[in-house]
This record gives C-alpha cells, sequence and structure tokens, in this order.
C-alpha cells in the first residue's frame, strides 16, 4: 500500500540509501560542488529505529549486510541504487510538498527493516556513518536536501528576538496604536518607517532571552550588538544572504573596530562564520552553550540533481565558508515570533526584531 511522506523525509532516506549504493560520498566545497579529490569510502551506515539500532555494512561490490537485535540479512547493493532512482524522480517530478511512495519501495522499506521516515534519535543527528572502516569512529550527520523545505540553522521563535528600544521623539499612546496598527501583520519595515518618519529612533538595546543573550556572547561579547544591525539592515534594504549582510555590515562597522581588524584579520566575517558553525554542531537560543559541539558533526547535502555532498567539522574551513555563502536571514511569523511591533516595558516603548537564519535553496 502506497503512503505519503514529506520531501524532507524523502531526502533523509534518499541520501542514506544513496551512500549504501554507492559506497562512497565527495566532501563538498563552499560552492556547492564535488570535490574531485575528496572521495570519501564509506564502509557502514548506522540509523535508529524505534526498536532499536541498525548497522548496514558495506560487505562487498555485491551486498549490503543487516544487522540488528533481531536481524541479520543480506541484501542486494543494487537494490539501494534502485529505490534510491525511485525516490529521487517522484520527489523531482512533484510540485507537492508531500510526495507519494512509488510502487516497490514500501515493501523495500519493510525488507530493509526501516520503518520510521525519519530516524528515532535524541541527539538531532539523522544517521551515523564509519568512513574506510566499520571499525573507524561514527560521524553524526544531519540530512539537508535541497528539492524540499529544509530545517532553518537558526529557528528559535520569540527566544531570538532582538529588542530595540524606541527613542528620539517621546511617542503619546495614539501614535503607539497608530504605528502598531499600520499595514499587514507581516508589514515589519513599514511600522518600522513609521517610526523613523514619526521622528522615532530604534536604538539596539538587548537580546529578549537571557540564556540566548549569553549564547551569542560566547561568539563575541559584542556579538549581539552586531547581529541586531543586520537584522536592521534585512528588513529595511532587503538583503538577506550572510555573506552579503556581513559585507555591508563592515561598511557600517556598527562596533566601531580599526580598519586593520575589519580588513587584514576579517573580523566580522570571523565572527559570523563561528557563530554559523555553532549552529550547525548544535547550538540553540534556548540551551546552555558551552562551546562543546552536540553529536552532529556533519551535514549531508542533497543538491537539486540528487547528488550528495559531505561536510564536516574534520574540516571546518570549508564547513564554514559553505554555511557563510549559503545561508540566508529569513522572517518568521510575527503573530508566532512576537516581533515587529512597538510594546511598553517599564515604561518604555521597544520594537523587537527575530532572527532566523536557513540554507539557501540553490
Amino acid at each position: 500500500m502506497a503512503f505519503e511522506a514529506t520531501k524532507r523525509e524523502w531526502g533523509e532516506l534518499y541520501a542514506f540509501f544513496r551512500l549504501l549504493a554507492d559506497g562512497y560520498v565527495y566532501a563538498g566545497t563552499p560552492e556547492v560542488k564535488k570535490n574531485e579529490a575528496q572521495k570519501l569510502p564509506v564502509a557502514m551506515v548506522q540509523r535508529e529505529e524505534h526498536d532499536g539500532t541498525r548497522r548496514y555494512i558495506i560487505e562487498s561490490e555485491e551486498t549490503i549486510r543487516i544487522t540488528g537485535e533481531k536481524i541479520d540479512k543480506q541484501i542486494p547493493r543494487e537494490d539501494f541504487a534502485a529505490v534510491a532512482e525511485l525516490i529521487l524522480s517522484a520527489v523531482k517530478g512533484s510540485s507537492e510538498n508531500e510526495v507519494m511512495s512509488p510502487d516497490g519501495v514500501e515493501e523495500f522499506l519493510d525488507e530493509v527493516a526501516i520503518y520510521d521516515l525519519e530516524a528515532k534519535t535524541d541527539d538531532r543527528t539523522d544517521f551515523h556513518v564509519a568512513f574506510y572502516s566499520i571499525n573507524a569512529p561514527l560521524t553524526g550527520f544531519c540530512v539537508r536536501s535541497r528539492m524540499g523545505a529544509m530545517f532553518p540553522l537558526l529557528d528559535g521563535g520569540r527566544t531570538a528576538n532582538f529588542k530595540f528600544e524606541q527613542t528620539g521623539i517621546k511617542f503619546a499612546t495614539p501614535t503607539v496604536n497608530k504605528v502598531n496598527a499600520f499595514g499587514e501583520e507581516e508589514d515589519v519595515v513599514g511600522r518600522m518607517l513609521m517610526i523613523e518618519r514619526l521622528g522615532g529612533v530604534l536604538k539596539y538595546n538587548d537580546v529578549a532571552d537571557k540564556v540566548f543573550r549569553s549564547n551569542l556572547s560566547m561568539i563575541d561579547l559584542h556579538f549581539p550588538r552586531m547581529l541586531a544591525e543586520m537584522l536592521r539592515i534585512m528588513h529595511l534594504d532587503g538583503i538577506t544572504k550572510v555573506s552579503e549582510l556581513t559585507e555591508a555590515i563592515k561598511q557600517i562597522n556598527p562596533l566601531k573596530i580599526k580598519d586593520e581588524l575589519i580588513n587584514k584579520h576579517g573580523y566580522y566575517e570571523y565572527k559570523m562564520k563561528q557563530f554559523l558553525l555553532a549552529l550547525a554542531l548544535g547550538m540553540r537560543p534556548a540551551k546552555l552553550f558551552t562551546g562543546v559541539d552536540s553529536a552532529i558533526a556533519g551535514f549531508l547535502l542533497v543538491d537539486g540533481s540528487g547528488e550528495v555532498l559531505c561536510y564536516q567539522k574534520a574540516d571546518r574551513e570549508t564547513f564554514a565558508d559553505f554555511l557563510f555563502h549559503n545561508s540566508r536571514f529569513e522572517k518568521g511569523p510575527t503573530e508566532k515570533d512576537k516581533y515587529g511591533y512597538l510594546e511598553r516595558e517599564n515604561g518604555v516603548y521597544y520594537f523587537k526584531l527575530n532572527l532566523k537564519i536557513g540554507l539557501l535553496k540553490r
């Protein structure tokens, strides 16, 4: 019987099958191309199910051996390749987010003991890979597929809000109500410009959540201010790519640092890359960050054509460059994330902006 799954769920399964079918994965470049000089042999992929751990071992050119608590069987590798192709063509051929399983796929999932489309892990990895040898240390990966909607790098909801104090002219209550009633619900920039027109100034004040403020301070004590200014530019100037926002910040220099630090040391780029790496490897807004990476050690990126590329913290520089050039600021819903309006707090009006970061789709 056929079933439906999201493109994201299919993307995770596709990457899993592709690794086992090919027996290798290429390291990716910052430009999202395969690095021909870095072909990483896959010896085994380990996946978690609701009833225990499965190990999928590449025994030979012909067979995959599946072992677990109640399973020990061999499956032809060509079957994994065939099903990967079926999934790829189904996902690419659908304009909907929900995609029907192609004929034969459900039976194959039963055959290879996959019952949960998204792996059941507590550490937020999708599966673990042993490169070169089955005895090699396991590397935990998250799959990100450009063929469907991707999980954001940062989606903290209201925890990721930044507070701007409304200074300049003191607004009376009717003026505040007029600002808050302006435009559609999502017209944040319209309300920002109206505040400006009425003589108000939005001055960065603080990160709304104290845990997130402390987490950002682990990157740099002044990093919250840098992010706040990037958010302001994103809304007012419509720039969303992280690399372009960082370039804009260099010109504004909100931290008032010396030119040598900006241009010779690449201060702003360096801080942003540190932050993106921390997000990719486990930092969360509401969870205390100590600088220790989580079990996630890298991304497997499925591009639009179905090529799987590997980015891991073992090659931090490439991973950081990839994130820097392939991520963007996004706008979350104002109602859900509680931002984009003047709000009174202890007699002072604040305007909040929300930070959300995702990977580029292309």
